[in-house]
């Protein structure tokens, strides 16, 4: 039988005190219940007696359901000189009435007897009265030993005797934390190995990421006989970050049998790490391991070739299992595997045109060439493989354009476009103004094309990027637009490059018009203008 793990989540505590990550106490409810939906055995929610936001959380997780998950509530062994039950840190625990508390103690001499300014004795004093305290209430108590292997390595003995304390009130489990994230993997496990023959607790592992070894130092613990882990989502946490769980748990229950989770969530791993990003409005990391959108993206041509007569060959699971998808980028790197796998994901038989295979690819290099970018914008690669093989229709034909911009001696500006296009043989006259002439473009053409394609007004922009792309030539220099558009959850991308920056957006902006009239008016006969 599989050894199982107790995942211990910690992205609405540790999680926060990294830099950009804040969440509201709805945000924490939302979070905790698709961690719970996840498989997550411990969620901790917060510091009650630090913040009102906190304490708001754990109200709201009270009226709350949970079919998996023990909440649990931290916080920090009372204060020298404060019996426990007037401690007012231990007090706020109690009063979250979660099922679970975690409390942090000290297991470095050097913070004992510098920063709290006690003696050794009296902290595991404190250790003992506060684990007591929190179990006469019924809590099941977390106890993390802060700074434990810097204090393990300064004076083993100590470090080991504040566990210890910890257990002898009744501690649940003890948790050896990596605070400052220096430890190695191979001195975690040797520490882990010493400290198992002396404790009989269940032995939990929390490590910071600040030598990039958060994930190396939690396996590295598990692997030595720790059975608790404490991690984030993303690894989101202060500094560094802290132990990633969505590296984590793939690595202990894919590669090598733990169990972490039921199996048959695994596929949701990657939902919910864009999740979180999205709550947290961080963008995710498309570069993350096994969760990224570049986790399984394939840009060399000898790499695609390989991958589609075997997936072995360059991944090193399959990305469904984690609920992530294979990626094939087109780029002046590509060769005709990387077009055919494209054109077969975009339902395009090139087998059917097999003769304009290696002139999409001579295209291809030669755009990349000019500072064209398809690897984020799939849409604009779409639009050229069908115009280039005939399959293409023109929804419009542009006359043409004029854009004028005027700035007064008040420091107010006004921007107007005027076009003309084309549509089943009817030439549209649309004039609008905007917040510039990207602006003013975009709203013409709307205006424009309304009339025949009411549609149009579903989609919407989402972001606008212009690169430089030969510096050296400053005002003159060619420049590459990227857009982003969107419609009801879907999203494409498209891209136009010129030395002219009204140009670049103008070829970018009708290709995602052009793409999204593709996509959803598939048989569409455009309607008379009204």
């Amino acid at each position: 039988m599989n050894t199982s793990i107790n995942i211990f989540d910690t992205t609405l505590r540790d999680g926060t005190q990294g830099e950009k990550v804040a969440f509201s106490a709805e945000d924490k409810l939302r979070i905790a219940q698709q961690l719970d939906a996840f498989g997550i055995d411990y969620i901790e929610g917060g510091w009650p007696g630090s913040n009102p936001r906190d304490m708001e959380f754990f109200e709201l997780a009270a009226e709350a359901s949970f079919d998996h998950a023990r909440i649990v509530a931290f916080g920090s062994t009372c204060r020298a000189g404060n019996e426990p039950n007037e401690d007012r840190n231990l007090q706020l625990l109690v009063e979250a009435e979660t099922p679970a508390v975690s409390i942090f103690g000290k297991s470095w001499l050097l913070h004992v007897e510098k920063a709290l300014q006690i003696t050794a004795e009296q902290n595991l004093g404190i250790i003992r009265d506060s684990v007591r305290f929190l179990k006469n209430h019924n809590k099941e108590v977390i106890y993390d030993a802060e700074h434990f292997f810097d204090g393990y390595k300064e004076d083993p003995d100590y470090a080991v005797a504040t566990l210890k304390a910890a257990e002898e009130a009744g501690a649940d489990t003890v948790v050896l934390c990596d605070t400052n994230g220096g430890t190695l993997p191979g001195q975690v496990s040797e520490i882990v190995s010493e400290v198992l023959k002396q404790v009989n607790i269940p032995v939990g592992i929390h490590a910071h990421n600040d030598c990039e070894l958060g994930v190396a130092n939690a396996m590295a613990a598990v692997q030595s006989g720790c059975t608790h882990v404490q991690g984030t989502i993303n690894g989101y946490g202060e500094r560094c970050g802290n132990t990633n769980l969505c590296s984590l748990i793939p690595n202990l229950q894919i590669k090598q049998d733990y169990q972490c989770i039921p199996d048959q969530h695994l596929e949701e791993l990657t939902a919910l790490s864009r999740f979180i990003s999205e709550v947290a409005n961080l963008t995710p990391d498309i570069r993350q391991p096994y969760v990224g959108r570049s986790a399984f993206a394939h840009k060399g041509g000898i790499h695609v070739s390989a991958v589609m007569k075997n997936e072995e060959t360059y991944e090193h699971i399959q990305p469904g299992r984690i609920g992530n998808s294979r990626r094939v980028l087109v780029s002046d790197l590509s060769g005709r595997s990387n077009i055919s796998y494209k054109a077969e994901q975009l339902g395009i038989e090139l087998d059917k045109y097999s003769d304009n295979v290696s002139e999409i690819v001579r295209e291809l290099k030669d755009l990349e060439n000019k500072g064209y970018q398809f690897e984020a914008a799939e849409a604009s690669f779409e639009l050229l493989v069908k115009k280039m093989t005939g399959v293409w229709e023109e929804f419009f034909e542009l006359e043409g354009f004029r854009i004028i911009v005027e700035k007064n001696v008040s420091g107010s500006s006004r921007t107007e476009a005027t076009l003309r296009i084309k549509v089943n043989d009817q030439v549209e006259h649309c004039a609008a103004e905007g917040n510039g002439p990207v602006h003013a473009l975009d709203k013409a053409l709307r205006k424009a094309l309304r009339k025949f394609y009411p549609e149009i007004s579903n989609m919407h922009l989402n972001d606008y990027k212009v690169r430089v792309l030969n510096e050296k030539d400053g005002t003159g220099a060619d420049v590459r637009v990227l857009i982003d558009s969107a419609e009801h959850g879907q999203s494409w991308g498209t891209v136009g490059v010129s030395h002219n920056i009204i140009d670049a957006s103008w070829q970018a902006l009708t290709d995602s018009f052009s793409y999204f009239l593709a996509q959803e008016q598939k048989n569409l006969q455009p309607k008379e203008a009204i």
